[in-house]
């Protein structure tokens, strides 16, 4: 008998930060028994530079980063998930749409590093943060 495998969503509000980056790391530190996905209630269109950035630097494959929305994965032939997980407040108090299966829910709240004002090195260490 295999060993499971789960599909785990991680939902934030813009889904260019904070979700990315939990994609990436389920999908290098869980390869094999986790396969992640990410998406955003009210996607910015674009992942944030400094995502981006933080990811290359600690050599996570970006390929996969894309901002998308949360109703790509309540559609019909979307990958049915095992976990799904906010990790911004703001997602966590809307209304989420309906997942194909029963998924378990959670919610881990991370501060969002996009919201930092400050110097440049101030912005990049609220990303490393995450």
């Amino acid at each position: 008998m295999s060993d499971p495998f789960y599909n785990v969503l991680f939902l934030c509000t813009g889904n260019s930060a904070r979700s990315i980056i939990a994609e990436a790391i389920i999908n290098r530190a869980g390869a094999g028994k986790f396969k992640g996905y990410s998406a955003g209630s009210h996607p910015k269109g674009a992942v944030h530079p400094y995502t981006l950035q933080l990811l290359k630097s600690l050599n996570y494959d970006t390929s996969f980063a894309r901002s998308k929305d949360w109703e790509e994965f309540a559609k019909p032939g979307a990958p049915e998930m095992d976990f799904v997980f906010t990790v911004c407040d703001d997602a966590a108090d809307e209304s989420c749409p309906v997942w194909p299966g029963q998924p378990k829910t959670a919610h881990w709240g991370v501060p969002d590093p996009a919201a930092v004002e400050g110097s440049e090195a101030e912005k990049h260490l609220a990303f490393a943060d995450t």
